[in-house]
């Protein structure tokens, strides 16, 4: 078979079965030296490389090489669970990502990918090997399979499985139907917090989450970790995270969310996940309402601390916060700057390679997900591993992801309120008046949007490990919503063209209480929507644009579509659609709404292009939700600060968002309506939806 590049994509096919296991639809088989094949297969190489040859229709050549040093990464055992929050994996992971990395050729990357992967924990494996193949220049352009394709136990009731198998084992390819997930699986309404699980638990939340830190790792080489601003987009992802989700508690008659900034009180919220994992096989723990913290000492994990630690980081982060600088590892102060302290605070509490001072600052943000993780069993008397919250791939499952998070971004929000508020004329663009504004859905009143319950299916084949092959899939109930337009209607008083930046938020109205919003409440709830630029001629503009175009989320197909049956066959087209994968889901662009219509205030502004722009090459592919993710090998593309013009506090005398406004600006109500029925997809990866809705 002549290799390619994509070759290695076959590694991510059923994690458990060896590489020498024909892999795919194609029944593609990696042809490897008997010296690859683990000990326990070793001492009879010639049976078990030949035992597979009947049913491959296709080989790829694997060459031999000299394998490095492995024993770091093989310390984690084959079905220990692996989490990135916890700082031995965290080196492991590492030190097998310099291994990919550092191979000099694709071949050689092909084959030690294809020794590391019967012999490395299967989880750590696709995280390192992810990484690896995003960030070197000979693969960096292929689409890496979904994670609900690889492990799909992490997104779906454990219960699927079994039924999944049987479907496989019994019933032929062709004929196979899909196994409905019910939408409540995980608990009924008697806990008020379950209202919003359609929301915690949707697959493609949950993948924007795992692969954001696949494109923004904190631990590895510097090359891959210190990306343009990493640290803020850090805070902007999750504070734009948060946001959302506390307009959708409001939608669901829930206050916001309530910081976790007591460590030793208990945790009111229960989560039981109701997830087995096929990794480990084990299931996940749950956590009972009332559950408190405790300090961590678990030396099997090689991980101890006390709460007494990460308060001691939190109070020298405040202290450096307000004193306006940190002290680096030198003992040198470095100033917090109006510009970039955000950048460097964002990578301190993370805890990123490019903390300046990991001794002193320490690691706040991962060790809340392990201490949280273990409060089951801080001291591994139990035996038990860590809970959902270790995970990336599906912490944010659980109602306390977001109370974390909301201390973790009220630190982010002390620094920013030390900052001098933008004045008039940092927000004003002199000669650009913003007309009228309005929304348009198909046969729908203006400044109207639906949202409505969808199904689509996951094929969970490439998960299901001895089974055999052909489509499984999953069907999912989900939220969406009908496809809009923006109309924005300009007018540039200058006399020649002038370039601005459109920037398009939605925040709620009025707070748990009915009562209408202030400013400095209400810009820590505005969802970032939309940002382009456009070019305006002099006197009246009319701009439209397509919800569909959002610049914070990735195409409806990355999450519900299998790219192996769906991709087109080369040439532009196939480059379109080697997304990222990095970014908010199409189909959870808008909060859920009410069925009488949640009252929400559109915002547009046009910002002034001379003090938007950044000055680097145009992005080659992989540019899709830039907003939430930046732009592959490249600066982020705004030269403003993440959030502008909500990242600050308000002017003096700013009260409402109506004072907030300059002529650049405008505001319009608009309602969010909610029909509580399964309404069918127009056609296939289409968020289009223009039935009459009643």
């Amino acid at each position: 078979m002549a290799g390619s590049n994509k070759d290695i994509l076959y590694l991510f096919d059923r994690p458990f079965e060896p590489v020498y296991v024909p892999k795919g639809e194609e029944k593609v088989a990696f042809d490897i030296p008997p010296e690859y094949l683990t000990d326990r297969y070793r001492p009879v190489a010639v049976s078990v490389l030949n035992r597979f040859n009947d049913d491959t229709n296709a080989k790829i050549s694997v060459k031999q090489i000299s394998i490095p040093n492995l024993d770091l990464p093989m310390q984690l055992g084959r079905r220990d669970p692996f989490s990135l929050f916890i700082p031995s994996h965290r080196r492991m992971a590492s030190r097998l990502i310099d291994i990919f990395l550092g191979m000099r050729t694709y071949e050689d990357f092909l084959s030690i990918s294809v020794y590391c992967r019967d012999r490395i924990n299967p989880s750590m494996f696709i995280y390192a090997l992810s990484v690896a193949i995003l960030h070197r220049p000979d693969t960096k352009n292929l689409p890496i399979p979904s994670l609900h394709e690889i492990f799909p136990d992490k997104y779906m009731d454990g219960g699927i499985f079994s039924r999944a198998k049987e479907e496989a084992n019994v019933v032929p390819a062709g004929s196979r139907i899909p196994i409905e997930i019910p939408l409540d699986y995980t608990a009924s309404d008697l806990d008020e917090e379950h209202r919003v699980a359609y929301w915690r638990e949707d697959v493609g939340i949950n993948l924007h989450h795992w692969h954001w830190h696949l494109v923004y790792p904190f631990d590895g080489d510097r090359s891959i970790v210190n990306k343009d601003r990493r640290g803020e987009l850090f805070y902007y992802m999750h504070q734009q995270v948060m946001a959302r989700y506390n307009a959708e508690r409001l939608c669901n008659r829930l206050p916001r969310v309530k910081r976790l900034n007591n460590l030793h009180e208990p945790i009111p919220e229960a989560y039981f996940p109701k997830l087995d994992s096929l990794v480990a096989s084990r299931t996940w723990p749950s956590r009972p309402a009332g559950a408190k913290l405790y300090d961590i000492n678990r030396p099997v994990d090689q991980v101890q601390f006390d709460l007494q630690d990460m308060e001691r980081w939190r109070d020298r982060i405040y202290e450096a916060i307000h004193t306006g600088s940190v002290m680096n590892d030198q003992g040198q102060r470095v100033q917090l700057t109006e510009k970039g302290g955000i950048d460097v605070l964002g990578n301190m509490v993370e805890a990123s390679i490019l903390t300046p001072n990991p001794n002193l600052y320490g690691d706040l943000h991962n060790f809340g997900h392990i201490a949280i993780s273990y409060c089951h069993d801080p001291d591994h008397r139990y035996l038990e591993s860590f809970g959902i919250m270790g995970d990336s791939a599906t912490a944010m499952r659980d109602p306390v992801f977001y109370r974390w998070h909301a201390f973790i971004n009220d630190i982010f929000l002390e620094h920013k309120n030390t900052l001098p508020a933008y004045e008039r004329n940092q927000l004003d663009y002199p000669g650009i008046e913003i007309r009228g504004l309005q929304v348009a859905t198909p046969n729908q009143p203006s400044n109207i949007l639906m949202t409505f319950w969808n199904k689509s299916d996951v094929d969970l084949s490439r998960g299901l490990d001895f089974t055999p092959r052909g489509p499984v899939l999953a069907r999912f109930t989900h939220l969406n919503h009908a496809g809009f337009t923006y109309r924005i209607d300009v007018n540039n008083r200058n006399s020649n063209n002038q370039m601005g930046t459109v920037r398009i938020f939605l925040g709620p109205k009025h707070d748990e209480r009915s009562i209408p919003l202030n400013i400095r409440d209400q810009q820590q709830l505005m969802i970032e929507l939309d940002k382009f630029t456009v070019t305006l001629r002099p006197g009246q503009n009319t701009i439209t644009r397509s919800s569909k175009d959002s610049s914070v989320t990735i195409p409806f197909e990355k999450t519900f579509r299998n790219l192996d049956s769906n991709r087109p066959s080369g040439g532009e087209n196939l480059e379109q659609f080697n997304l990222c994968g990095c970014g908010w889901p199409q189909h959870m662009l808008l909060p859920k709404g009410t069925v009488a219509g949640f009252p929400m205030h559109l915002f547009v502004m046009i910002s002034d292009f001379t003090g938007d722009m950044v000055e680097q090459a145009e992005p080659v592919g992989c540019s899709d939700a830039g907003s939430y993710c930046g732009i592959r090998d490249r600066k982020y593309p705004d030269a403003r600060s993440m959030g502008y013009p909500f990242d600050r506090r308000p002017r003096a005398g700013v009260e409402s968002l109506q004072q907030f406004l300059t002529p650049n600006m405008a505001v319009t109500e608009i309602s969010v309506k909610f029909s509580d029925s399964v309404l069918p997809r127009t056609r296939s990866g289409s968020v289009d939806n223009t039935l009459t809705f009643v």
